[in-house]
């Protein structure tokens, strides 16, 4: 269990350093669109460096009921 503890934490982090690298965190306009393609950038981890490149272009955010 421990390891596989371990293993997840390091994908993530190779993941957030790769947000990083590509300044995704840079800015400070933030939409959905941006947010969302943070997210699949980190929980792709190390795959971004074998060429996934994933980006969110269109996001949708659920309105609130009247």
């Amino acid at each position: 269990m421990r390891i596989g503890s371990v293993l997840v934490v390091l994908w993530l982090l190779i993941g957030v350093l790769a947000a990083y690298q590509r300044d995704y965190f840079s800015g400070k306009d933030t939409n959905c669109a941006k947010t969302s393609t943070v997210v699949v950038t980190v929980i792709a981890g190390p795959l971004n460096y074998v060429g996934l490149n994933p980006k969110v272009k269109h996001c949708k955010v659920p309105q609130p009921s009247k």
